[in-house]
């Protein structure tokens, strides 16, 4: 390349590149892209409203049981939404059409919550105050615990409806809530970061599987003792109540047989 043809391919570089900048990042551009995202932002509000609703609803439980009974179900809650490079992903995955109204209908996990229990127990306790609610609506359940999933997976999944009150209007929001116990968060945490590790020969991923499945089986194991235990120590608890409520029964009815006796013998 001579020359020339070196400063004439530089000048055509230098006006394509003035020209891409000046085209595709003008303001009218820029006005174009921020209005097309506007609608999407606020989809998204919307739902991390919703998983806010959510979260308040199960830490008035909390709150609840924590002042009528001196125990708190609830270890932690975690909120997340999707993000949209997971809700793309899902939307080709499963053939959605790209609009808003197919997003909400048919996609029920962009918001989600996650509720960490101590026991099994708690699990289906938190889950029936929940829905006794009037303003939440069960879309769908799948209990995990009762049913595991092949991987060893155990959670209780609820596809809730809940309402949030905008300034003008008053928007129903599903919400996907997962409540489990310690035991199972963990075993999910770890499967999870397995599960993404990437270059595992074909025939060791087999092997992992099992292991993890067996894993998952050596928790669930450890989640059933656990509350095992717990109803003994209710049990005793109770038998020990019951044990001080004859006895002071008791001493009243001594009592007063004596006193009625004083009285008789004056």
């Amino acid at each position: 390349m001579n020359y020339l043809e070196q400063q004439t391919e530089q000048l055509l570089e230098q006006r394509t590149e003035k020209f891409i900048k000046d085209s595709l990042f003008s303001d009218e551009v820029l006005d174009m892209i921020s209005e097309n995202m506007r609608p999407i932002d606020t989809l998204m509000s919307y739902y991390k409203c919703a998983s806010m609703e959510v979260e308040t609803k199960f830490k008035v439980l909390n709150e609840q049981f924590s002042l009528k009974y001196d125990c708190n179900p609830i270890e932690s809650i975690k909120t997340r939404i999707k993000s949209m490079d997971s809700i793309l992903k899902k939307i080709r995955r499963k053939n959605i059409p790209l609009s808003f109204e197919a997003i909400e209908n048919e996609i029920r996990d962009i918001a989600g919550v996650r509720v960490i229990c101590s026991f099994i127990e708690d699990i289906y306790m938190l889950a029936d105050c929940f829905l006794a609610q009037d303003d939440i609506t069960l879309i769908e359940i799948k209990d995990y615990i009762k049913n595991p999933k092949p991987s060893g997976y155990r959670s209780l999944h609820l596809i809730v409806e809940v309402p949030i009150f905008l300034h003008n209007e008053k928007r129903p929001m599903k919400v996907e809530v997962q409540i489990r116990t310690l035991a199972m968060d963990l075993w999910a945490s770890q499967e999870h970061k397995l599960r993404y590790k990437k270059n595992i020969p074909e025939d060791e991923q087999e092997n992992i599987s099992a292991e993890l499945a067996d894993c998952a089986e050596i928790i669930a194991s450890i989640d059933r003792r656990m509350e095992n235990l717990r109803t003994r120590m209710k049990s005793s608890e109770y038998m020990e109540k019951a044990k001080k409520s004859s006895k002071n029964i008791g001493d009243l009815i001594r009592n007063g047989l004596k006193n009625t006796i004083g009285v008789n013998k004056y």
